[in-house]
């Protein structure tokens, strides 16, 4: 079973342009010209994204990409949330270095609405030095980003933490709730554009491993 974690791209995703630039009619074939934000929709950030050294995203392993993930639920996440390693539960004692980390707040339901970007559940500190310490590959959240994007000092300090770390993030990815399983395999497959500091991606889970 295949569960799709990406959001369409679209022009309700603030800073997305699709503009028709041929035609069947007049040119022959059809072809949009796709003006994109880096971090628009679900995607990937670099570390160069907050210059934790000069490693971009056409320089992700593709290993990083793929591989098992454990999914927190927590359906009851509050605006502005600070969410903790206590809210990992038993996860926080048993998660096995290498594996990624995706956290189910169902945030992504509030799309188009005022509070999505403006009072996202925020990582705090302390679980993003966690996230580091466990060696967490990827770290896949729902909201457009992993802290405050209204307070610089706090989303580059977590970005920084992560990025820095050796954790890879992936921000915007929707349908977590609609995974049967609290562990599957996951993919977040980034655009490789060169030098970028992030990239949109199309993420997916499989409750079987892939082989890959």
């Amino acid at each position: 079973m295949l569960i799709d974690l990406t959001r369409t791209i679209s022009e309700e995703i603030p800073e997305v342009s699709l503009a028709q630039h041929r035609t069947v009619a007049k040119d022959g074939w059809n072809a949009k010209m796709l003006h994109l934000y880096s971090h628009c929709g679900t995607h990937m950030d670099a570390p160069w994204h907050f210059e934790c050294g000069e490693k971009y995203i056409d320089q992700t392993p593709l290993e990083t990409c793929t591989g098992m993930a454990d999914i927190v639920r927590l359906p009851d996440t509050k605006p502005s949330e600070l969410l903790t390693v206590n809210h990992l539960g038993p996860l926080a004692s048993s998660f096995r270095p290498g594996d990624h980390l995706l956290l189910n707040t169902n945030w992504s339901k509030r799309f188009g609405q005022p509070d999505y970007k403006s009072h996202l559940p925020r990582i705090s500190e302390d679980l993003a030095h966690w996230c580091v310490e466990k060696k967490v590959a990827i770290l896949g959240v729902e909201p457009a980003s992993v802290a405050d994007v209204s307070n610089l000092e706090e989303v580059t300090r977590i970005h920084q933490i992560l990025l820095g770390g050796g954790v890879t993030i992936v921000e915007g990815l929707i349908n977590l709730d609609q995974i049967p399983v609290d562990r599957c395999f996951f993919a977040a497959l980034p655009l490789k554009i060169l030098k970028g500091d992030g990239a949109p991606c199309r993420a997916f889970a499989s409750t079987k491993p892939l082989g890959l």
